[in-house]
């Protein structure tokens, strides 16, 4: 299971620390077309196996998405993507954090700076954590407030220990890239302006991820009620998938259903487990 780069458990590099601006000059531009290239190679070549299954949510779909559609080699030896709650434009998702999108790129920079944001901060751990045990319910319902779905699919005596690890962290320039695509309502690379972009990539524009390019089987799992990644944006997503080989979608689930839903297991594990079977 892989940590996305930046957060509390990805805090460290080579020749870096996270007190250089040059530590956060990443976005999920970067978790697609390096880290998790380079994590499935890294599992392939520790086990022996010569093909592996994929399995992300939200923003760990976002990164599989740009890795299958850069490099063609390695799709050919993904099995299959599972895709739980995909993201890649986010231009009507509703969540309250999403309005923070709506400031000018200029402002994010002066109001976040040039480094990491949304981490922890330590000496409020202990209360939060604490608040949530004893205001399990209330906790919970800011979470649907921010994602979707209902409190009746939280175990709400977990809400602690959810709230205890996240939110985990980013950085500024992954906030901005995200800032970028859902302004422009295209899956495309981080734009640097016209200059830089000319040096980067050949042209003055960033150019779109070719999803459709994407030879791994992908299975979708959506949620009705999901607030980053609405029904309308999964509607524009789900025709550029050309080897899509299931589709299943939840009225009633948000963004963290997926991942902490009472009914996960039997409404969509379960069936994951029978398609990995399925695909072996």
């Amino acid at each position: 299971m892989g940590n996305s780069r930046g957060n509390t458990w990805s805090l460290k590099h080579k020749i870096l620390n996270p007190s250089q601006k040059a530590f956060w000059q990443f976005s999920f531009d970067e978790m697609g077309k390096y880290d998790i290239p380079a994590e499935l190679y890294f599992i392939m070549n520790k086990t022996g196996q010569k093909d592996v299954y994929y399995v992300g949510h939200s923003e760990g779909t976002t990164a599989g998405f740009i890795a299958f559609s850069t490099y063609p080699e390695l799709a050919k030896r993904v099995k299959m993507f599972c895709a739980l709650s995909p993201v890649t434009t986010g231009s009507h998702a509703t969540s309250p954090l999403i309005k923070i999108t709506s400031v000018p790129e200029p402002l994010l920079r002066l109001a976040f700076g040039c480094k990491g944001t949304m981490h922890q901060i330590g000496f409020l751990k202990g209360p939060v954590t604490q608040l949530c045990t004893s205001l399990d319910k209330f906790c919970g319902h800011i979470l649907c407030y921010i994602a979707g779905g209902n409190i009746k699919n939280l175990n709400t005596s977990r809400i602690d220990t959810y709230v205890a690890h996240s939110p985990a962290g980013t950085s500024v320039q992954n906030i901005i890239h995200w800032h970028q695509v859902i302004h422009a309502d295209q899956f495309q690379a981080y734009d640097y302006g016209s200059k830089e972009n000319m040096k980067k990539y050949n042209q003055s524009t960033p150019p779109a991820y070719p999803i459709e390019k994407i030879s791994t089987p992908i299975a979708v799992w959506s949620g009705g009620c999901d607030k980053f990644a609405d029904p309308k944006d999964m509607a524009k997503l789900l025709p550029r998938i050309t080897n899509l080989i299931y589709h299943e979608h939840f009225p009633a689930w948000g963004h963290l259903d997926f991942i902490w839903g009472l009914d996960a297991t039997e409404k969509m594990y379960r069936k994951i487990i029978e398609l990995i079977t399925k695909y072996f």
